[in-house]
């Protein structure tokens, strides 16, 4: 088809121009979710998930079809995928049917490899590694709150997963202070983690009390990911535990903070009832945010 021309795969990969351009169009087109109805005119698009989806399916099918396009839904696990077809053949064939695909996988190499093989544009709705288009919600949700990401001091508890990863992917490219209280045994690998020695805007420590100070926003995730061992649960929760985000943490941060989840959450685990119920919580504007930020990556794929 060949419609689309650029790729959505990793934010530390794309120019700061690029990303700015695109929360600002995610500005415009959440004010008027009426606009840009015939973008996608003609244009079809392929949903390929290997992981349950709530948000990133629905804000997907929602921006496409919005914006004037169709897509398909395939669960890979019912594709020839499934029965050994390579990721070569797959993105090839695909590439003849298509504009552009959207894909949520468990493993981030795969992602890589087909975009390799692929004539067209591909976007990363999730990998193990990162998660950019969460993240893009993310930041502008901060500046609806804030009016500026610029000077703002972001505060991640909790496991060094692929949310975390792309917070540090993030902070390399917008100016703000990204201190992250991670225990030892769950840091990022050692490629996030050689990204983040390259700028003085990242702290990662086991200290929650040195990560929070003055604190703008308090940002966690669900501790157990669709990736980890079953053997590894229970564990992971135990050294977990003294990094959940309640009451008590949120009292040490100044009043204006607020709380930032990417959902689903496991209320009672990470985070508390009292704060993700509290009205310094801003999940549900950040999850509404996908759509609009979708719509703009979308956006940003088409040449002019």
């Amino acid at each position: 088809m060949g419609y689309l021309s650029k790729n959505f795969i990793n934010l530390h990969e794309l120019k700061k121009v690029e990303l700015i351009e695109i929360l600002s169009s995610a500005k415009q087109l959440k004010a008027d979710r009426n606009s840009e109805r015939n973008l996608l005119d003609g244009k079809s698009f392929i949903l390929l998930f290997d992981k349950p989806s709530t948000r990133t399916r629905i804000s997907f099918e929602l921006a496409i079809s919005e914006l004037g396009g169709s897509c398909i839904y395939l669960d890979m696990k019912t594709t020839q995928l499934g029965r050994g077809e390579t990721i070569k053949d797959t993105a090839k064939v695909l590439s003849r049917y298509v504009d552009g695909i959207i894909i949520r996988n468990a493993n981030h190499q795969d992602l890589i490899e087909f975009s390799n093989h692929s004539a067209i544009s591909i976007i990363n709705a999730l990998t193990n590694e990162s998660h950019p288009c969460q993240i893009m919600a993310d930041l502008m949700t901060l500046k609806e709150c804030f009016g500026t990401i610029d000077g703002l001091k972001v505060a991640w508890i909790g496991d060094g997963n692929n949310v975390a990863n792309t917070w540090i992917q993030a902070s390399t490219l917008f100016d703000f202070k990204l201190n992250m209280a991670i225990p030892k045994e769950y840091i990022p690998k050692k490629a996030i983690l050689d990204i983040a020695k390259k700028s003085s805007k990242i702290n990662i420590t086991q200290n929650i009390d040195d990560a929070i100070k003055d604190a703008n926003c308090i940002v966690t995730d669900t501790w157990l990911s669709m990736n980890d061992d079953e053997n590894e649960r229970s564990k992971k929760i135990q050294i977990l535990n003294k990094y959940q985000v309640n009451k008590d943490l949120f009292a040490k941060v100044p009043i204006d903070a607020i709380f930032l989840h990417c959902l689903p959450a496991h209320r009672g685990q990470e985070v508390t009832d009292a704060v993700i119920d509290s009205d310094r919580s801003h999940v549900y504007q950040q999850a509404e945010n996908r759509l609009h930020v979708q719509k703009a990556i979308l956006k940003h794929c088409i040449p002019n």
